[in-house]
């Protein structure tokens, strides 16, 4: 995965491929199964407070999670770093804390027959393109409209 990287539906294709490199990584250091989580997010924040500009921030971020497997043994670790060094690292840090569990009976992925297949588009993804000007400009509107409602 690329340091910059679009965010949204877009960025999927390249998020399996991440996702496909860390699983073959996990396997070549010896997990017998895992599971992995990535995240990718941007966004903008705006607070206003007695009708003063409080903060404004930026935000983007990207990582993953692992979880996985040596037999019954099982080990966890996350980065926000994506490139192949972090994934060598993080599954070799999920490895050594499996090895270092006890065997679980019960620890393991769920069946694959139980796993969903056929997902859904739920249409969720709805970026909204405001300038931190524009952002600042509805933070005051609201600000406004909620002294008008209590002038506390």
């Amino acid at each position: 995965m690329s340091a910059v990287q679009s965010v949204g539906p877009q960025a999927l294709p390249a998020l399996q491929e991440q996702v496909e490199q860390i699983i073959a990584e996990a396997k070549r250091q010896g997990a017998s199964a895992c599971e992995v989580a990535v995240s990718l997010e941007q966004g903008l924040s705006t607070s206003v407070r007695q009708r003063e500009v409080e903060t404004v921030e930026f935000n983007r971020d990207q990582g993953f999670g692992i979880t996985l497997y040596v037999g019954q043994r099982k080990g966890s670790a996350s980065t926000s770093a994506s490139g192949s060094e972090a994934i060598r690292e993080t599954v070799a840090a999920a490895l050594a804390i499996a090895k270092h569990t006890s065997e679980d009976d019960c620890a393991g992925l769920a069946d694959p027959a139980l796993m969903a297949r056929d997902l859904q588009d739920f249409d969720l993804y709805h970026a909204w393109d405001i300038t931190p000007e524009q952002a600042i400009e509805k933070a005051l509107i609201c600000e406004a409209a909620a002294f008008d409602a209590d002038p506390r």
